[in-house]
């Protein structure tokens, strides 16, 4: 009967280290892990002692994880020969002294022969998996002091093995891990490269056009604060922001002459001009970009939700919704900066503008996040400044803006639950 107990035992100790297997390749707390894995082995047999040191193939060492029963073994690295190494990937288990049966010792326990006596080892199971050596696992003589017998080897083998795949898979969880690491910072590097190069786009765009010095860059930070008060993911939001600042890209291809005219321009010359959102979509198309939707931004940045847009003459919901936020930002841009030929236009007025062609020009709703955006700044709800800061503190008085916000978005919220109540 006891018999059959102590085997039931060690089918079950064998049941939890093949657990304990998965949970090494698993866990975060990996020293734990190996040293419960080694524990277990040692009370399956109840042995004294016994110690599993990880092999780092760089500096050739069998380095101490884990240890019971042994002094001082944590301090303490073996250095392998490269007979050692090719010797013990071979080997299915070494014993340290001959037991009633011919002996021959191997390299690494020749060698090392001292120590091993020392710490009373008595066996070596080499942790081998696909050809590979993981480590070691070092067992003193049981608390019976009986010699191993042959099942007995069997069974730390099979349980050798167990925790050997669990450090394989650790070690290649890891490696992806430190990989994919590698890829994260490869590719922030390229991100930050794209967007150096968008940012020197933006600047020949407004170095081409002597009136707009600046434009293309205050487009692209409208657009994100008007993308994150919609609340838009964070790659939306920045793919918005480069949309912004290339918007006028297609004015690269027009004629100089033509952008910088001192005054009004003829009708050949304002149909060049409007082929800019075109040339834009047609120069960013061919490029892989992170965000999909910059191109079509480009192109439709003039059509207005009435229709009666270009180039395609697109309205309402035909729009992409990121064309829509960079025709506001564009259109506020322009209205609230001085240009050679006219002054900029007071606040008040611009706030009216977007009041009148809200659901002929612009969208009421991207309108309304920006007033949103706006007004969290001025009536202190935010200590974000960005669009003061842009703007300039002396431009405006926030008590006589203030107000206009809030009429404003009331009015666009009293159409859309007009709208919405049409619908049903």
């Amino acid at each position: 009967m006891d018999a059959i107990e102590d085997r039931y035992k060690l089918l079950h100790n064998f049941a939890a280290l093949a657990d304990l297997g998965q949970e090494i390749a698993e866990t975060n707390n990996f020293q734990d892990m190996v040293r419960a894995s080694l524990h277990l082995l040692l009370g399956a047999l109840a042995i004294r002692r016994g110690a599993l040191a990880e092999y780092q193939e760089e500096s050739r060492t069998m380095e101490f994880a884990a240890q019971r029963g042994i002094n001082n073994v944590a301090l303490t690295s073996l250095l392998l020969t490269d007979a050692e190494v090719e010797e013990l990937r071979s080997q299915r288990i070494c014993r340290v002294t001959a037991v009633e049966q011919p002996f021959r010792q191997t390299h690494f326990t020749s060698r090392h022969q001292k120590f091993l006596e020392t710490h009373g080892i008595d066996l070596i199971l080499p942790l081998v998996v696909r050809g590979n050596l993981l480590g070691l696992i070092m067992l003193g003589g049981k608390a019976s002091e009986q010699p191993y017998s042959i099942e007995d080897e069997e069974l730390v083998c099979s349980m050798a093995r167990h925790i050997g795949v669990g450090l394989h898979t650790h070690h290649l969880i890891k490696e992806v891990e430190r990989r994919a690491l590698e890829n994260l910072k490869l590719y922030d590097g390229m991100r930050e490269t794209y967007k150096d190069t968008v940012r020197a786009f933006a600047a020949a765009i407004d170095c081409k056009d002597k009136y707009t010095q600046g434009h293309s860059e205050r487009v692209g930070k409208y657009s994100e604060i008007i993308a994150r008060e919609l609340d838009w993911s964070e790659e939306h939001i920045e793919g918005i922001s480069i949309a912004g600042y290339l918007h006028d890209v297609g004015k690269l291809i027009i004629d100089r002459e033509i952008i910088n005219a001192p005054g009004a321009i003829d009708a050949r010359q304002w149909q060049e001009l409007n082929r800019h959102p075109v040339i834009g979509y047609e120069i960013l198309s061919p490029i892989n970009h992170p965000y999909a939707d910059i191109p079509l931004t480009t192109r439709h940045h003039h059509e207005r939700v009435d229709g009666r847009g270009y180039p395609d003459g697109l309205k309402g919901d035909e729009i992409p919704i990121g064309a829509k936020i960079v025709t506001l930002a564009d259109s506020f841009d322009a209205m609230t900066t001085d240009r050679p030929y006219r002054q900029r236009r007071p606040l008040e007025d611009v706030l009216e503008d977007l009041r009148a062609n809200t659901g002929k020009q612009f969208d009421h709703e991207v309108v309304a996040a920006f007033c949103r955006a706006f007004l969290k700044e001025i009536s202190g709800e935010t200590t974000d400044r960005r669009i003061t800061n842009i703007l300039g503190e002396d431009y405006f008085e926030p008590s006589r803006i203030l107000p206009l916000l809030e009429t404003l978005l009331t009015e666009i919220e009293a159409k859309d639950l007009l709208a919405a109540g049409s619908n049903r």
